[in-house]
C-alpha cells in the first residue's frame, strides 16, 4: 500500500453533488466570465477574509504582479521579498519591472525575519511581499514595524494560507493587499488555475478590476494598459462551494498536524514544525527539517510513502535569477537543504499518519546517534 503526498479526488468525492450542481448551473447561465458567479464568490471571500474588495484573477502570480501595478511600482524601483518562498514571488517582481531584494527568513518559523528589513532597504525600495509559507502567518507587527518608517507599502502572498488567522486575524487583510493563488494543492484550491486579490483599499481595488480586464471597466474602452486574467466562472463557482468547507477542512489539517508533532517532536534528527503563540497555522504543508533529508525520503520512497521537497533549490539560486546568486543567503540555503514535506490532505486517514511516523521512527533508530544528537543548525547573530 502506498501512502499519496497529497489525494486531490478526496474533495471531489465528499463534494461530489455540490460540484455537480455548481457545474450545471454555470453551464445554464451562458456567462462564462465575469458574470454573477464571480462576483458572488468575490464578496464572500472578501467577508471571509475580513476585508472590502477581492479581485479574481487568473493565477496567483497575476494577483501579486497587478498588487504591483495598482500601485504603480515599476522599472527603477526595488520590492523586498521573502528570500524563502516559491519562485512566484520572485517573478511578480520581475514583470512588474521592479527588482526583487531577498530577506532571510527566521529560522523556526521561515518567515521573513522583521530583524532583517532595515538593512535591506534603500532609496529605491518600495514594497515588501511577506509569504505565509507552508500555510503559517508570519509575524505582520513586527514586519509593519520595521517597514512603516521607510513608507513601505506591505504585501502578503498568501497563497499556501487560505484562512490562518495571525492574532485572531486571518491572513488576506494584515497589510494593504494580498495575493492568493487557487492552485488545485491548495487548501482552497480550484480545478484549475486561479488567483485572487484582497484588499480594503477602494482605489487600489479599483484599479486591479481594470488591469485584469484588459484595463477595462466598461467595454472596448480602455483607460490603461491592462492584462487578461480574469478568473472565470466555472472555478469562481467551484470554490464558492469548497469555500463553505475551509474551516472544517483546515480544522482537519490541525489534527493530522498535531498528530505528526506528538509523534516526531522527540524523535532524534528530526525538527519538527514550531508554531508562535500568536500563530494559527492551517498546515498546507507539514514540513519537517533533517540533515539526513535525502536519506530519509529514499527510506521513505522504498516503503511507498510519497514526499516532496518544497523547495529544493531557493530563488536567489535559479537559473533565472542568476545575476543574484552573487549574493549568500546561509538561512536561506540551510533551510532548503533540510526541509522536507510529508503527506497532508484534510481527509488523509490517520492509519497513514501513523504509517509515514513509523517509518520516520525506524529510519532514525538506524542512524548513527552521536550524529544525530549534534546540533542542526544556529542562529547567525544580526547587527543592529
Amino acid at each position: 500500500m502506498k501512502v499519496p503526498f497529497l489525494d486531490l479526488k478526496a474533495a471531489y468525492h465528499e463534494l461530489q453533488p455540490a460540484l455537480d450542481a455548481a457545474y450545471r448551473r454555470v453551464m445554464l447561465s451562458g456567462r462564462y466570465i465575469l458574470g454573477a458567479e464571480l462576483q458572488t464568490f468575490e464578496s464572500e471571500f472578501a467577508a471571509y477574509c475580513g476585508v472590502r474588495h477581492c479581485i479574481g484573477t487568473g493565477n496567483g502570480l497575476d494577483a501579486l504582479h497587478l498588487i504591483l501595478r495598482a500601485m504603480d511600482i515599476g522599472p527603477g524601483d526595488e520590492v523586498l521579498v521573502s528570500a524563502h518562498t516559491f519562485i512566484a514571488t520572485w517573478l511578480a517582481v520581475t514583470y512588474a519591472g521592479a527588482v526583487p531584494v531577498p530577506v532571510e527568513p527566521l529560522e523556526d518559523t521561515y518567515n521573513m525575519d522583521p530583524r532583517r528589513i532595515p538593512a535591506a532597504v534603500t532609496p529605491r525600495t518600495r514594497a515588501l511581499i511577506v509569504a505565509h509559507m507552508y500555510g503559517q502567518p508570519a509575524d505582520m507587527d513586527a514586519i509593519a514595524a520595521a517597514a512603516r518608517p521607510y513608507g513601505l507599502r506591505i504585501i502578503e502572498d498568501a497563497a499556501q494560507a487560505h484562512g490562518a488567522r495571525y492574532k485572531g486575524r486571518r491572513v488576506g487583510g494584515l497589510g494593504d493587499a494580498a495575493g492568493f493563488s487557487f492552485y488545485p494543492g491548495k487548501n482552497l484550491g480550484a480545478f484549475g488555475d486561479g488567483g485572487a486579490v484582497t484588499t480594503n483599499d477602494d482605489d487600489l481595488a479599483h484599479r486591479l478590476q481594470a488591469l485584469r480586464n484588459y484595463g477595462s471597466h466598461c467595454k472596448y474602452i480602455h483607460e490603461v494598459k491592462g492584462v487578461n486574467s480574469r478568473l472565470d466562472e466555472m472555478q469562481a463557482a467551484f470554490l464558492r462551494v469548497k469555500l463553505a468547507k475551509l474551516d472544517t477542512w483546515n480544522a482537519q489539517r490541525r489534527l493530522l498536524a498535531a498528530r505528526y508533532t506528538k509523534a516526531l517532536q522527540d524523535l532524534p534528527g528530526i525538527i519538527t514544525p514550531f508554531v508562535p503563540d500568536w500563530a494559527e497555522p492551517v498546515w498546507h504543508l507539514f514540513v519537517i527539517r533533517s540533515p539526513f533529508r535525502d536519506q530519509l525520503q529514499h527510506a521513505l520512497a522504498q516503503q511507498g510513502i510519497e514526499t516532496l521537497i518544497h523547495y529544493p533549490i531557493p530563488p536567489h539560486r535559479q537559473k533565472a535569477y542568476e545575476d543574484t546568486a552573487l549574493r549568500s543567503y546561509p538561512v536561506t540555503e540551510r533551510i532548503h537543504k533540510e526541509v522536507l514535506s510529508l503527506p497532508m490532505w484534510p481527509a488523509m486517514p490517520k492509519a497513514d499518519v501513523d504509517r509515514v511516523v513509523s517509518a520516520i521512527e525506524a529510519f532514525c533508530e538506524k542512524q548513527d546517534a552521536e550524529s544525530l544528537r549534534r546540533p542542526l543548525c544556529s542562529m547567525e547573530p544580526i547587527g543592529p
